[in-house]
């Protein structure tokens, strides 16, 4: 891996090559291949290893997520028509089914758009902002990115008005604030911000930031917690103790991205860096590898039954993670942990045969299913780490000479 104490020139040009070609040889063409939908509209993304489907409902996340991702691509990597004209094959399917009358989205509607289910929460809100923020800036449509602005703030009037929103617990009982909304109020803006300079993109990123900063992590004890009262207090309940390694580290690698962009802000490095050491002590599986799903911060069992599972996901986030806090500090910890990772992901995730990654496998590594799209796996995690790390790879070899 390395000449002593961080990524060699060799290194750094066989990551380049794995990840970009993975995205553009592999990930990309698999869901181009099997999810379009000319008929009805929009993507088909529950299938299974082949491309087979299997089911033909369809998710608004992943419509949202793939409309951007398509976007991005055509913005950031190469002007292809196809790209472009899929971005917008996706968003029209979002924009005539996705909406309810009261301005909130179904979460999953039948092939042909008809609804099914609303959540409670604004996730999905969050990646229709992405997807028109993306949308917009790739293809000039300047109504697009207004729409990715109004929408934000409608999601911040829920914001301002928690009792607005259903609650997972009674409010009168117990409060419970999660760090997922801070998590999307970040990563939206800085993809708003992609799409247009607004300083209120920044505002928004300060005001979650600290947040996260000053109510989710509890130096006292060493813990950065998922789920904590409305001024931040340890809720000594199943939901308050289990975490999600995963989420901390997708936290933390966007506050590192917020370093970045503002000129390696040494304080964003140290707050990002100190969830990506945390999240890592907790979610690493020193016997099999790989990051868990679930941890309780007290080392007591979890209730869910996938606790100890990998999926696709937390992987694909902290290989990202990884990468920028080494590309940030140049500490050869960083380099360490993303090959220990990387190594693990690459030997068991992707799918030979048929392309793609597999999602879902038990702790020691046995495959649990062959599926390769569902209402959450889907072209997003995995070509977000794989368009990321090349081009942040490219930038460190420009560095390196």
């Amino acid at each position: 891996m390395n000449q002593g104490n961080g990524l060699s020139r060799k290194r750094i040009d066989d990551l380049i090559t794995i990840y970009r070609d993975g995205l553009l040889e592999d990930t990309v063409p698999f869901w181009i291949r099997h999810s379009v939908d000319r008929e009805q509209g929009g993507f088909i993304f529950c299938l299974d290893r082949d491309g087979t489907i299997l089911d033909t409902d369809k998710g608004m996340w992943i419509q949202s997520r793939f409309t951007w991702l398509l976007s991005t691509l055509y913005a950031e990597v190469e002007a292809r028509p196809e790209w472009l004209e899929l971005a917008r094959h996706g968003l029209d399917f979002v924009e005539r089914y996705g909406f309810d009358r009261d301005g909130k989205m179904f979460f999953q509607v039948t092939r042909e758009g008809k609804p099914l289910r609303k959540r409670r929460y604004l996730a999905t809100e969050g990646f229709a902002v992405i997807a028109y923020a993306a949308y917009g800036r790739a293809a000039g449509d300047e109504r697009a990115i207004d729409r990715a602005f109004e929408m934000t703030r409608y999601m911040r009037g829920y914001a301002g008005s928690p009792a607005a929103l259903s609650p997972k617990v009674i409010p009168d009982t117990r409060m419970i604030k999660s760090i997922g909304s801070n998590m999307m109020r970040i990563y939206i803006s800085q993809i708003m911000r992609q799409a247009r300079p607004d300083p209120v993109c920044n505002e928004w990123i300060d005001e979650a930031i600290r947040e996260v900063r000053q109510d989710f992590i509890h130096d006292d004890k060493g813990w950065i917690l998922e789920h904590v009262g409305p001024e931040g207090e340890f809720l000594d309940h199943f939901d308050g103790r289990m975490v999600n390694p995963g989420h901390l580290i997708e936290v933390a690698w966007f506050i590192l991205h917020e370093a970045r962009v503002r000129d390696r802000d040494p304080d964003l490095i140290k707050l990002g860096c100190k969830m990506l050491d945390w999240a890592w002590e907790i979610g690493w599986d020193r016997e099999y590898g790989g990051i868990f799903y679930f941890r309780d911060v007290n080392g007591l069992p979890c209730t869910e039954y996938y606790h100890d599972m990998k999926f696709w996901w937390p992987q694909n986030e902290t290989i990202i993670a990884t990468l920028l806090a080494y590309h940030l500090t140049g500490d050869p910890k960083y380099a360490k942990w993303h090959e220990q990772l990387h190594d693990w992901v690459y030997s068991l995730f992707p799918d030979p045969e048929y392309g793609e990654w597999f999602g879902y496998f038990h702790r020691d590594g046995r495959l649990l299913n062959t599926i390769k799209g569902n209402l959450w796996k889907g072209p997003f995690h995995i070509p977000r780490m794989q368009l990321y790390a090349w081009k942040l790879l490219e930038e460190m070899r420009e560095q390196t000479g």
